[in-house]
């Protein structure tokens, strides 16, 4: 999946302090800062490609991978063009 632009993006975020970009590059990723249930939110939008949309289409899945030894809280959703 390709990070994208959108019209709501309001900041950006970078490699976190310290992160080692010749073990694992980390780029910029446009993000939307907003809240959701009164509570804070970051947002960034993904698009698959075609690739992956024939994979998702025959009962393929999207893994969210987060690095770390948990999960913190997580929300998919698919969002109209």
């Amino acid at each position: 999946m390709q990070k994208i632009q959108h019209p709501s993006n309001n900041g950006v975020l970078g490699a976190p302090a310290g992160w080692d970009q010749a073990n694992l590059p980390c780029g910029a990723l446009p993000i939307t800062r907003t809240q959701l249930s009164d509570l804070p939110a970051v947002v960034s939008y993904w698009r698959p490609s075609a690739d992956e949309l024939a994979v998702l289409d025959s009962g393929g899945a999207i893994a969210l991978w987060v690095l770390g030894v948990t999960m913190p809280p997580v929300n998919l959703s698919v969002e109209g063009a």
